[in-house]
């Protein structure tokens, strides 16, 4: 169990959950700035992981819908959502390319804003076809990998200029950090 900023979250071993816990709560504290919440939307958080960024930001959105391909890390963001009596999340499990479609947005309503923290070969380029077809009117990107994180911006910027970027030193005296940035509609 791990707990940050009031909430708990239950992560087992093939779940995927940030290992430092103080800079992970600056970095989910900037994704939910950067999303610029007002408790109407409906966001998708992709790659979601144990829920931790779909129930930390939870309290600020009408409804989130998280996806992981990992359904392990389904179960726990689940779990989390229940330890945490979070009752406006969803979670699938699957891989985000296959879910994120036309009759699942028609199903679960088209997001305001995504959220996306892929893991460090970044999104598949249909999810991010996907995701400008969906045309969310902010996209909230996390990445460990500034490269692959470039290459899907650069499709992105078809229909997105990105408006903030803040760096996270999740692991002090070395050269790796965590990136968020905003993307707004052109």
């Amino acid at each position: 169990m791990e707990k940050m900023d009031g909430l708990s979250f239950r992560i087992s071993p093939k779940s995927f959950y940030q290992t430092n816990t103080r800079q992970a709560l600056k970095l989910y504290r900037t994704a939910k700035t950067f999303a610029g919440l007002t408790g109407n939307e409906v966001v998708y958080d992709l790659y979601t992981g144990t829920g931790t960024i779909a129930n930390y930001i939870a309290d600020s959105a009408r409804k989130v819908i998280g996806m992981e391909y990992v359904s392990e890390a389904v179960v726990d963001a689940i779990e989390n959502s229940r330890i945490n009596s979070v009752i406006n999340t969803s979670f699938f499990a699957g891989d985000i390319k296959d879910l994120l479609n036309d009759e699942f947005i028609r199903m679960h309503g088209k997001p305001d804003v995504i959220i996306t923290d892929p893991p460090r070969a970044g999104m598949h380029e249909s999810v991010v076809k996907s995701m400008l077809s969906v045309s969310p009117g902010k996209i909230v990107y996390v990445s460990c990998n500034p490269s692959t994180q470039a290459r899907d911006i650069n499709i992105l910027s078809e229909n997105y200029v990105v408006s903030a970027v803040q760096p996270v030193d999740m692991f002090p005296q070395t050269h790796h950090v965590e990136n968020v940035v905003l993307l707004t509609m052109k």
